[in-house]
């Protein structure tokens, strides 16, 4: 185990389960009238269910008491037929008793998990790039779906079993200690030792099960990659290297499942071993009595009616204590469930609007001043180092370099995706940090490198830009991104159905789709990450010239690979290692950047214009 890996582990392993079932307890909220509900009915199934033996060993009695001689007598039928139809009527309540707590229980474990669905997602939603980094796509995924399915089983299991299993429990030993106080004890010694079994089973699951976890998120991540990735899987025919890959982290899975059922396993011959001697020694102790009673001509003390009820209660006690072990094996995985989702719960957003904050983006003037950010706190190295730049509102800007000279990173600390380690970066003069969030996101346009179409009709995809933009406006902004004509060539124009992820288009349409939603937000700053990498250079250079003409008040930034989508920038900067190389017109760079020459020459000489 890495040190980040322990440190992660000993922050789980330290939370306080007060505050974790606090939490949880929150998730109820309008299925508190089900759950109480379902409490109700399963208290007086128990309650009937435990009253019946009672019944039936006065029923026992009574027949013993009238002897052959009386069966004919007029009393002996009408007693008969009382107790049965106690009996039967205490069956039937406690059937309907049982139906309607299963109604209420499953509307409440069901509305349950949906809440806590709900919290999670509400709370992804908070999340800067940062906090999402920190947990990884794959663990929010496992987290979301299969914590969530374990801790709602273990709710339901609570609320039904869980309370159903202890109270009959109780019950039963109380009614056998009202009915038989001298054989009582028995179970007052062998319960406890169960009890304690069960404790220390659940005490030694509960660390595998969240080390389980984390080797589902593995899992989840190798399944994530290949779906993903999977053109490139079957392009470089990776499929027996990928299908190894996935059977070790399934079989590193199984084999934390298999170590923990090890210990669970051990429940269920603990328990039968402690309820067959208990049984034993009622029936030992209770047919040495009886004999004894018998023999010395005693008519009160031991009888078979409260053998035969403490033999019914022996076996419910059998039973409740199965459920309960059932119990202990969902809480003890569902607690690794929990600690994980209550993580995701407590995290606190690394960006937040500050109190009073400014709502109003007046410019699209963009400073940085001595910027410096890294990704983690721990790391050694800055992402991007002394960063100054001054942008003014309406220039075009374009931002070239080589893979990993933290281009993206540059551009996303103007939206407040991340926030600067040091330094500041301001739009319209003031601080990202003292804007609230959404005014400047809606000022800040940005298409993003991987593509992102959703579910739905072109035109809806659109108006993701502008919710209220009218047809006369989609259709202006599309001619501006080059993408009408392919729009209008589909039967269904407008309204035609984009495939989830969008993969009824190509890379190139789905490029100027995404250009032509950012615009529809009519934004102060518009940024264009590497957005016209599929895009041919003539319908580059026309989205680069609708965008001059249209908005002419909107700071424009570009970046890209090839030089011929930013050449005609009013300025260009030059990034390497995450440090400004320089920065100035095209034929400036030319003359004075090595870097920016080198880029140039290469791609002119492998063909003019093409991608390095």
């Amino acid at each position: 185990m890495t040190k980040e890996e322990k440190l992660e582990s000993y922050e789980v392993a330290n939370f306080k389960y007060r505050d974790i079932i606090k939490r949880f307890l929150k998730c109820i909220r309008q299925y508190k009238k089900d759950t109480i509900l379902s409490i109700i009915f399963i208290v007086l199934e128990t309650l009937l269910e435990c009253i019946i033996p009672f019944i039936m060993s006065l029923l026992i009695n009574t027949m013993t008491d009238f002897g052959e001689g009386d069966v004919a007598t007029n009393d002996f039928l009408p007693t008969i037929l009382m107790y049965a139809g106690i009996l039967l009527g205490l069956a039937i309540v406690s059937l309907l008793c049982g139906i309607f707590a299963g109604r209420f229980s499953a509307r409440a474990s069901v509305g349950y998990a949906r809440n806590v669905r709900e919290d999670i997602f509400n709370k992804l939603t908070t999340f800067s790039f940062k906090n999402i980094d920190k947990f990884s796509i794959p663990s929010l995924v496992t987290r979301q779906t299969t914590d969530v399915f374990y801790i709602q089983l273990a709710f339901m299991m609570i609320i039904r079993v869980g309370l159903r299993g202890p109270l009959m429990l109780i019950f039963s030993i109380i009614m056998a200690a009202i009915m038989a106080p001298n054989m009582a004890w028995i179970y007052a010694i062998t319960v406890p030792v169960l009890a304690i079994a069960l404790i220390l089973v659940i005490y030694f699951v509960t660390p595998i099960f969240l080390k389980v976890f984390k080797k589902y998120d593995r899992l989840n991540e190798s399944i994530n990659e290949n779906v993903r990735g999977i053109r490139v899987v079957k392009t470089y025919v990776r499929e027996e290297y990928e299908k190894d890959k996935f059977k070790n982290a399934s079989q590193n899975v199984m084999k934390g499942f298999i170590k923990a059922e090890r210990l669970i396993a051990l429940t269920n011959p603990l328990m039968y071993i402690t309820m067959y001697l208990s049984m034993s020694l009622i029936i030992s102790f209770g047919s040495l009595a009886i004999l004894n009673g018998i023999t010395n001509g005693e008519t009160s003390g031991f009888n078979v009616g409260q053998m035969s009820a403490l033999i019914t209660y022996g076996a419910q006690i059998l039973s409740s204590l199965m459920m309960l072990s059932m119990v202990f094996f969902n809480v003890a995985f569902s607690i690794a469930s929990m600690k994980r989702v209550y993580e995701v719960l407590i995290e606190e957003p690394t960006i937040k609007n500050k109190e009073n904050a400014i709502k109003e983006v007046k410019t699209g003037n963009i400073e940085f001043n001595n910027v410096n950010f890294k990704y983690k706190d721990t790391a050694k190295n800055y992402a991007l180092s002394d960063i100054n730049i001054k942008i003014k509102e309406g220039e075009m800007i374009g931002i070239i370099g080589g893979t990993g000279s933290s281009k993206s990173t540059l551009v996303n600390l103007i939206s407040r995706f991340y926030d600067t380690t040091t330094g500041e970066v301001k739009v319209g003069g003031v601080n990202v940090k003292d804007y609230d969030l959404v005014s400047l996101r809606n000022q800040v346009s940005m298409v993003l490198q991987k593509n992102v179409l959703f579910s739905g009709t072109i035109a809806e995809n659109l108006r993701w830009g502008n919710k209220n933009a009218t047809d006369e406006e989609i259709a202006e902004a599309c001619k501006i991104a080059q993408c009408d004509s392919f729009i209008l060539d589909k039967k269904d124009g407008y309204n035609c159905i984009v495939l989830q992820g969008g993969s009824n288009f190509s890379g190139g349409q789905k490029q100027r789709l995404c250009i032509a939603r950012a615009i529809l937000k009519k934004p102060k700053i518009l940024i264009l990450d590497d957005s016209t990498s599929a895009v041919d250079t003539k319908t580059d250079a026309y989205i680069r010239s609708g965008l001059r003409k249209t908005l002419p008040n909107t700071t424009k930034i570009i970046i890209a690979q090839r030089v011929s989508s930013v050449m005609d920038a009013d300025k260009i900067i030059v990034l390497d290692n995450g440090k400004i190389s320089g920065i100035g017109n095209h034929e400036e760079l030319l003359k004075t950047n090595d870097i920016y020459k080198e880029i140039f020459d290469i791609q002119n000489q492998i063909g003019g214009n093409q991608n390095a």
